[in-house]
């Protein structure tokens, strides 16, 4: 364990992919003393990588979002790390799924019609909920948002129109072979990381700033805080003064919930695609369903995938109800033979996750341009970092990156005025 100094230049609260960018911009710099002070004992964050029956499995992050222009992927590949290039055809999970082509047809015309449709409400003044586009009765509007809490991992309802029209993507997603979450722990691996030291108050009173963690005080002149919003929603991490306008940010970004389950399975699914890398939906009725990727990588895994109230209603269950619902929506689909198929591995609980509390962040209604409040500096000596505080790459792991680097940059060139 990094030993824990009394005074750096910087110091860096969390090592998350946004800490883990900061960190290594400013040790790059050279001649700048830096901590990274991590509640958990791991770096990564909300992106961590588990194996099991010698398989890697992405509890948090896993899609190199934007991989023709995202940073992770030039890293991973200076690195070794093997980018698996083979993108997800998403639409043929309702083909797969049992319904006709003509089903899967209307599905991705209605769709197109009411994404233009919600990029017309997020240009007019008033920021409404996501769900204000839906055709009342429509066919499909269970599935919008059930793919919202995948995708925004909460509710229409809950989602301003304004901020998800801001979000870009390119629509090319690739996957690291070894794990999003192994390549970020690397990524980590020399930086000066003070694991298991949560830090409770940031006192900036002074001419330097004095940090209350778990196993002393640290003084900095200037330091990047890259933690999640619910926890400086609910003061986990306090400042003195208090920072009203970061805490009604805050606030206004709460951690929306995504979850995974993992299953081993036994049997092909050839009939859909001998490669693997299949995609299904459980329902298009509800929106209490789940999205499986089954044989991911051509591995004998199936992935399950579930948001929103939903998946937060599955978390306090457990896994074992998790696994449960799961079966039931696979055996509905491919017969109740798949249920011997089937043994459970390993499953995500974020919103259980002291340190998260959540999978990734959303704006309320009304709140779109909390991202931008958030992110702003403070007096020129505390940063903020993350992918909440990201405006066009919010809640991917690159657009934390991003703006832990930025972060580290605006660090730098305080402490250069500041000499």
């Amino acid at each position: 364990m990094t030993s824990l100094p009394s005074d750096v230049d910087v110091a860096v609260i969390g090592a998350g992919s946004a800490g883990i960018a900061a960190g290594r911009r400013l040790a790059k710099a050279g001649g700048v003393s830096v901590v990274v002070l991590e509640a958990r004992e791991r770096a990564g964050g909300r992106t961590r990588t588990v194996e099991k029956n010698g398989y890697p499995l992405d509890l948090g992050g896993e899609w190199l979002h934007s991989a023709d222009r995202n940073v992770l992927t030039h890293l991973a590949e200076e690195l070794g790390f093997e980018i698996y290039r083979r993108r997800p055809d998403w639409t043929t999970r309702l083909r797969n799924s049992g319904l006709s082509l003509a089903e899967e047809q209307d599905w991705i015309a209605d769709r197109e019609a009411h994404y233009w449709a919600r990029h017309r409400a997020a240009l007019e003044p008033e920021d409404q909920p996501a769900s204000a586009t839906l055709v009342p009765g429509g066919r499909w509007n269970a599935l919008y948002d059930a793919t919202s809490t995948w995708g925004n991992a909460v509710e229409l309802e809950k989602l301003s129109i304004k901020d998800n029209d801001r979000y870009e993507d390119s629509g090319v997603n690739w996957r690291v072979r070894r794990g999003y979450g192994t390549l970020l722990t690397t990524l980590a691996q020399d930086l000066p990381i003070a694991f298991d030291t949560p830090v409770s108050r940031i006192d900036h009173r002074g001419r330097d700033i004095v940090l209350d963690t778990k196993r002393g005080q640290v003084s900095a002149k200037s330091v990047i805080v890259a933690v999640p919003t619910s926890i400086l929603a609910t003061e986990t991490l306090a400042f003195d003064p208090v920072l009203p306008a970061k805490l009604k940010a805050a606030n206004g970004l709460p951690l929306g919930l995504a979850d995974k389950l993992f299953f081993s399975f036994t049997g092909d699914m050839t009939d859909l695609d001998e490669t693997g890398d299949i995609f299904l939906v459980g329902s298009t009725t509800r929106r209490e369903t789940m999205s499986y990727q089954a044989r991911p990588f051509g591995r004998p895994i199936i992935q399950c995938f579930f948001g929103g109230e939903f998946a937060a209603g599955l978390e306090r269950e457990g896994m074992v109800a998790m696994a449960a619902f799961a079966t039931d929506e696979l055996a509905a689909l491919r017969g109740n033979d798949i249920r011997k198929q089937l043994t459970p591995l390993a499953a995500s609980s974020w919103r259980g996750d002291e340190f998260a509390r959540g999978s990734y962040s959303y704006a309320k209604p009304g709140h779109a341009d909390d991202r931008a409040v958030l992110a702003a500096p403070v007096d020129r000596r505390i940063f903020f970092a993350g992918e909440a505080t990201s405006l066009n790459f919010f809640s991917t792991v690159h657009g934390a990156y991003e703006t832990g680097t930025a972060a580290a940059e605006a660090a730098l060139a305080s402490l250069t005025v500041a000499a």
